[in-house]
């Protein structure tokens, strides 16, 4: 069934923007722009045999340039909670668009062979099939404790890239985006305080939300990014799971190093709202579920 959007959502107008490659004026309440981003000033001879780094690029701009299927959900959920469906439709979507926006124009300026957008054309019509309302969680309140772990880990990964320190362009563009996440976490978490008001759910029950969350994050929507980038740089051959098992192991790798786990973990369980002393005893525990952001 088709859905009429309010006002305030932006949906198609910010995509199209997107997709023609233009900027966005500081969307939101974002702080920059993509046409702030000194794209002319990367350092490709440092990057542009680092083929794990263009999957990775890569992959995080179709999912993050497709964000609006998801906003469109959110908002059909949200319904009538004029707050939250404004907020979702006026900052959240364009600044995830502008997020994917961004990662595009550095991809197509770092690695001008390749064809980002018949990778994505590919990739869409199949991540399209993956956004439906099916997907959310029963109750207001443990949707937007899943999405708090979602925020988590873009928060997590954007600070990772930043901290790797591949490309001077690339550390501040991840260094900006990484902001952003951050701060849609905290309006997530304020709007899942306001329905944990109203619906009391309980702590097991938010609980085996952000597990379930956990585990699902980046998995399936990372391994179909890949899968298509690898496609089109690999024309004519057959895509094997064990390709994206051999790039989830490199990254790793990686995350050993220079993952934020304390970070992640700590947004991961504010909301199960636990004291200081079983925080201390939770964290240590809860470190081991950081390799799932990772796909």
């Amino acid at each position: 069934m088709m859905m009429t959007l309010p006002s305030g959502h932006i949906s198609s107008s910010a995509k199209d923007i997107v997709m023609a490659g233009e900027d966005f004026h500081r969307p939101g309440e974002a702080s920059w722009s993509v046409d702030e981003i000194r794209y002319h000033e990367i350092e490709r001879d440092r990057i542009k045999e680092d083929t794990q780094l263009l999957y990775l690029l890569t992959s995080a701009s179709f999912i993050e340039i497709t964000s609006d299927l998801y906003t469109r959900n959110l908002v059909e959920f949200f319904g009538e909670d004029r707050e939250t469906v404004q907020w979702l439709g006026e900052c959240w979507e364009p600044e995830e668009l502008q997020h994917g926006a961004a990662l595009k124009r550095y991809v197509q300026a770092a690695w001008p062979d390749f064809d980002w957008d018949g990778a994505y054309q590919s990739f869409f019509s199949e991540y399209a099939r993956t956004c439906s309302m099916e997907a959310l969680e029963p109750k207001r309140a443990l949707e937007l404790a899943a999405r708090c772990v979602v925020e988590t880990g873009t928060s997590s990964f954007y600070t990772m890239l930043a901290e790797i320190d591949r490309e001077p362009v690339l550390t501040q563009l991840a260094a900006r985006i990484r902001a952003d996440e951050v701060r849609h976490y905290k309006h997530f978490y304020r709007y899942f305080l306001k329905y944990c008001e109203r619906e009391r759910p309980s702590r097991i029950a938010v609980l085996k939300t952000l597990l379930k969350r956990a585990a699902e994050v980046q998995s399936e929507d990372a391994l179909i990014a890949f899968k298509h980038v690898h496609l089109m740089r690999n024309p004519g051959a057959a895509f094997q799971r064990s390709d994206y098992d051999s790039y989830r192991d490199s990254v790793r790798q990686i995350a050993k190093y220079h993952f934020p786990k304390e970070m992640a973990v700590k947004m991961m369980l504010k909301p199960l709202g636990v004291g200081a002393m079983a925080g201390r005893i939770a964290v240590p525990m809860a470190m081991s579920l950081c390799s799932l952001f990772l796909g």
